[in-house]
């Protein structure tokens, strides 16, 4: 008796992931088609109100996020593997976050909009 798969079952196995690719595709498009539906609706009716959005909050939370996760994947790559490329794993996100922090301190003094 040979362990090969059968025929059926290799294709079963390939379609079920395109199915649920395509499943999950068509659940965003609802969504993003009844929300405009609804958006629109609330515009005609003079009902709708922006969703607002502070700046200040996501940059020094995004900032502080980041800087962490990129100072413990510098350290831990640092002392398992030494100084290679590796550690530009690490590296990026924690220029990052102090991006978003040195963005958040600089707004904070100069509050414009």
């Amino acid at each position: 008796m040979n362990n090969a798969p059968s025929v059926a079952a290799q294709i079963i196995v390939t379609i079920i992931p395109i199915v649920g690719i395509v499943m999950g595709c068509a659940v965003v498009f609802f969504y993003l088609l009844w929300n405009y539906k609804q958006n629109k609706l609330l515009i005609e009716k003079g009902l709708y109100k922006p969703a607002s959005f502070n700046i200040s909050a996501f940059s020094l939370l995004t900032g502080l996020l980041l800087t962490g996760i990129g100072l413990v994947l510098s350290v831990f790559i640092l002392m398992m593997e030494g100084k290679t490329y590796n550690l530009l794993g690490g590296l990026i996100p924690l220029a990052i976050g102090l991006c978003f922090l040195t963005y958040y301190a600089v707004r904070k003094n100069n509050p414009q909009k």
